[in-house]
């Protein structure tokens, strides 16, 4: 199913898609990217798929049509490889709570966070 209309709201970095049968769909900056259809993210098999950590307060910079049949999303992180056709998008929201709680399942087990690190510099004085 085609969504009939696209939004991005900067402000809660959400993605809402209108469909015909008036039943939006929201679906946060973050889980888009988390679960980028990029070979970078996803990887040639399941095994292959590289967890993103860090991706909490990502953001989208911009939406590009792909023929009739998905869009390229840009994140403001810098990464834009992922096509997401409608019918992942669609699944995406349609199964939205089983991601979100597959993405922090994966999270634990790997001891990362949504949180991007903070990168210290160590100083010795002289």
């Amino acid at each position: 199913m085609n969504p009939t209309s696209i939004v991005y709201h900067s402000a809660s970095k959400t993605l809402e898609l209108g469909y015909a049968n008036g039943e939006p769909v929201t679906l946060p900056a973050e889980l888009l990217r988390v679960y980028s259809p990029s070979a970078e993210v996803r990887g040639h098999s399941e095994s292959e798929r590289v967890v993103q950590t860090g991706k909490k307060h990502v953001g989208i910079k911009s939406l590009e049509a792909i023929g009739n049949y998905a869009i390229r999303i840009v994140f403001d992180d810098g990464h834009d490889t992922g096509i997401y056709s409608w019918a992942y998008l669609k699944d995406l929201g349609d199964n939205q709570a089983r991601y979100w709680t597959q993405y922090e399942t994966e999270l634990r087990a790997m001891n990362g966070s949504r949180l991007p690190v903070i990168p210290v510099g160590q100083w010795t004085p002289q």
